[in-house]
């Protein structure tokens, strides 16, 4: 499963919220709540969420294997 945990303490720590990326960086809504479910979104968004953050892809998200 893809987490997108570290996205949230970074945009913490950069001061960003999700108006941030809705409003000002023009990212949907739905794309957001996406992000908030860990449900997957598009490498284009992660690529954009590492430009508006100014970070790497291991600050917006993590790999947790399944326990099958």
């Amino acid at each position: 499963m893809i987490s997108y945990a570290p996205l949230w303490e970074t945009m913490k720590k950069k001061k960003a919220t999700t108006y941030t990326l809705r409003i000002k960086n023009e990212m949907s809504h739905a794309t957001v709540q996406r992000l908030q479910k860990n449900m997957p979104v598009t490498t284009h968004t992660l690529n954009k969420l590492c430009e508006i953050l100014d970070c790497k892809l291991e600050d917006i998200a993590e790999y947790i294997p399944d326990k099958d």
